[in-house]
C-alpha cells in the first residue's frame, strides 16, 4: 500500500506566509521609495513556506512588466538586507526566519493576453506568429 504526501500547505505555513506576504510588502515599497524609484510598483502576490519553515518563496509582481526581470534579480542580490529587516519585524511572531527567494509572478500579463485572445484582438487562427513555437525534442 502506498501512501502519498499531501501537499497541502498546514496552518502553521499559512499563517507564517501571510505574516512574510504583509510584512514583505512593506519593506519592499519602502525600499523602492528610499532609492528614488517613482512609477514602479510592486506588489506580493504570494508567499509560499516549506513545510520545515526554512524557505519562502516570494511571488513579486511589478509594475510596468518591462522592468520586473532586472527588480527581480536586484531583489535576490540584496536578499540578505531584506531578510534582516523583516527578522526585525517579526522577531516576536517567528522564531527562526526563513531564508528568501524572490520569483516574478507574470500571471497577470498571462491573463491579458488570453483576455486579448478571447476578445478577438489577437486572432492565432488569422495570425499564426502569435502562437509560440512548440520546441522539437
Amino acid at each position: 500500500m502506498f501512501y502519498f504526501c499531501s501537499m497541502e500547505e498546514s496552518n502553521r505555513q499559512k499563517k507564517i506566509a501571510g505574516v512574510l506576504q504583509s510584512d514583505l510588502a512593506n519593506v519592499l515599497q519602502n525600499m523602492l521609495r528610499e532609492a528614488g524609484q517613482m512609477g514602479i510598483i510592486i506588489s506580493v502576490s504570494k508567499v509560499s513556506v516549506t513545510t520545515d519553515l526554512s524557505i519562502a518563496k516570494v511571488y513579486v509582481s511589478v509594475f510596468p512588466a518591462d522592468k520586473a526581470e532586472t527588480i527581480v534579480v536586484e531583489l535576490n542580490k540584496i536578499k540578505s538586507n531584506i531578510k534582516h529587516q523583516i527578522a526585525q519585524l517579526t522577531k516576536h511572531q517567528l522564531r527562526k526566519m526563513p531564508d528568501l527567494f524572490f520569483y516574478n509572478d507574470d500571471s497577470l500579463e498571462y491573463i491579458e493576453k488570453i483576455d486579448k485572445a478571447v476578445k478577438g484582438e489577437e486572432n492565432p487562427l488569422k495570425n499564426p506568429d502569435l502562437l509560440p513555437k512548440r520546441k522539437k525534442s
